[in-house]
């Protein structure tokens, strides 16, 4: 899946895909639960949270 194609999906810009993946920015939680939905997997599956 692209980046386009899962920003459609979620319904939000590429941008903020990019963004996501290079940490960034932390999506809310109705985003996650989309990108859930989209991936057919669990939160936690596609994100963890890291110490700083």
């Amino acid at each position: 899946m692209t980046q386009q194609e899962l920003a459609a999906a979620a319904g939000v810009s590429r941008q903020s895909i990019v963004s996501i993946e290079r940490g960034r920015y932390v999506p809310s939680l109705p985003l996650a639960l989309r990108f859930a939905e989209i991936f057919k997997c669990s939160t936690d599956s596609l994100f963890t949270r890291v110490e700083e």
